[in-house]
């Protein structure tokens, strides 16, 4: 089945932490519901605790549901697999290895031959804009760059979806925008499904083609919404005049409302505890 011919299902997925005692387990995700398509930008957002990661840590196999399962084109995720590329929140890069070296070491795992694999690399560091910087050690790099080579290297073993971990949370304003753009112009020629989660509202309405709000614990989803400001994006080219358009301002004061709602309520909620 190729990688657009993909289709990832979350059905009925719970996920409870174990505490050193039966009353103080945690219910992280409850009763989660999700169909992702070839070729979706799917964004997941929510006040902190919500279970962002942990949904993002099921996918990538590091973890199993307490109950339910969650399939990529009608297999079960039972762990981490090439099918599947993550870009973490610290870029988690080697150190010893020059750029073009960490953007193949998927493949050298995998046996794939070298003349092979540096041309995979080559092409997947091209379409990131760092084709001058293959043997450019990884300290020599800005954080931007480091956190480029890691879309490079999740996406040289050509999976069907890329899993995202708040990747640009340590990048600064200016740096953080481009990187958005970049990734909704590589989003656009791989064809690819993204699941990305992040802290910020703006982001997740820029990038995503659907979004999802979760609760706070035990996260679920709460609500989805369609959204098209990435196409616009890739449309007219002008980030800044989408990002100040009134739809997109209302938009992001709706679910701005949505999450200080939720925050507001747990915090109640621990008052009266």
């Amino acid at each position: 089945m190729t990688a657009q011919m993909e289709r990832l299902k979350i059905d009925n997925v719970n996920l409870t932490y174990p505490g050193l005692r039966s009353n103080e387990a945690v219910v992280a995700l409850k009763g989660v519901n999700l169909t992702i398509e070839s070729g979706e930008f799917v964004v997941a957002l929510g006040a902190s605790g919500c279970g962002k990661t942990t949904l993002l840590n099921l996918l990538a196999g590091f973890m199993s549901p307490s109950e339910g399962e969650i399939t990529l084109g009608g297999k079960r995720i039972l762990g981490p697999g090439a099918d599947r590329g993550v870009v973490f929140q610290k870029h988690a890069l080697l150190p010893w290895l020059n750029v073009i070296d960490n953007t193949e070491f998927g493949l050298k795992l995998q046996h794939v031959p070298k003349a092979e694999r540096r041309e995979r690399a080559a092409r997947n560091l091209a379409l990131v804009g760092l084709q001058d910087f293959h043997n450019h050690m990884i300290y020599h790099l800005s954080g931007g760059m480091q956190q480029r080579v890691g879309v490079a290297r999740a996406l040289t073993c050509d999976p069907a979806m890329l899993l995202m971990d708040e990747p640009m949370a340590a990048l600064d304003a200016l740096t953080r925008e481009n990187i958005q753009e970049l990734l909704l112009k590589v989003w656009e020629h791989t064809h690819k499904m993204f699941f990305f989660i992040t802290h910020s509202v703006e982001e997740a309405l820029f990038l995503g083609s659907r979004l999802i709000v979760m609760s706070p614990r035990p996260g679920r989803i709460t609500h989805t919404y369609e959204l098209d400001f990435n196409k616009r994006f890739l449309r007219e080219g002008n980030a800044r005049a989408i990002k100040s358009s009134p739809d997109f301002i209302q938009m992001r004061e709706t679910i701005l409302g949505i999450i200080y709602g939720d925050e507001r309520a747990v915090s109640k909620e621990l008052i009266h505890v």
